[in-house]
């Protein structure tokens, strides 16, 4: 069973029993939703206009019934819970507190995924210190490891054969003045939970949809492997 059949069956089971008939019901309709996470210690509400360009490059490339509005819950909210794809980003400090890290907890150790994506660019910026430390109090000091080049993600749609693609802020300079040749994750049982990147993937996304006609290579196709590999693994 893939983790999207997984939370599938979650939505139909007791969480969904949570919800109104009819968002149920809605949900079911879709295979992928985008949820993008709340939390109140920092600064979520970023790179708004990024969602359209996810949405948009999942229709063009996939057979995926994508709902095309983004959906926001705090993380506090146990109805994130049977989410099939969540993003957390921002530029500012992430502390959860007791309820907000229950549910993250939860939420990863259950099958759920997780994109985390520093704003700052920053491996010393505070999103990146903070964040970072929550994980390490969470799972502990050695789960966030450094993804090699040859992870399925890097081939589970698009084949990116380097690694991560690099983006525009950090080729200009900005942040810490590197380009990070690497994304870092958390395993459960062998499975992706929590992708964490340092490469501002967030900003770069973040322009109105129908500009990607401008681009000599569409930037947002390493989304698509990003939402495939979460639903497929």
């Amino acid at each position: 069973m893939n983790r999207a059949q997984f939370l599938r069956l979650l939505l139909l089971g007791a969480a969904g029993a949570a919800l109104p008939p009819l968002a149920r019901a809605a949900r079911v309709e879709y295979d992928f939703w985008l949820t993008r996470l709340k939390y109140d210690s920092g600064d979520w509400d970023v790179d708004q206009r990024m969602p359209s360009n996810l949405v948009t490059s999942l229709i063009d490339y996939t057979n995926l019934r994508v709902d095309p509005k983004e959906h926001v819950l705090a993380l506090a909210d146990p109805k994130m819970l049977t989410a099939p794809f969540c993003y957390l980003a921002g530029h500012k400090l992430v502390e959860f507190n007791p309820q907000e890290r229950r549910n993250f907890e939860r939420y990863v150790r259950n099958g759920g995924f997780v994109f985390v994506d520093d704003c700052n660019h920053d491996i010393d910026g505070l999103f990146a210190k903070s964040f970072e430390a929550q994980m390490a109090s969470i799972f502990g000091p050695k789960a966030l490891r450094k993804l090699p080049n040859t992870h399925p993600l890097y081939r589970s749609f698009f084949k990116f054969p380097d690694g991560p693609p690099a983006t525009g802020f950090e080729l200009n300079g900005w942040g810490d003045d590197l380009v990070h040749d690497y994304l870092r994750g958390i395993e459960i049982d062998g499975r992706l939970g929590i992708l964490y990147s340092n490469k501002d993937y967030g900003c770069e996304w973040d322009y109105d949809w129908r500009n990607k006609r401008f681009l000599a290579e569409d930037n947002t196709k390493f989304a698509v492997n990003i939402v495939m590999y979460a639903l497929n693994s």
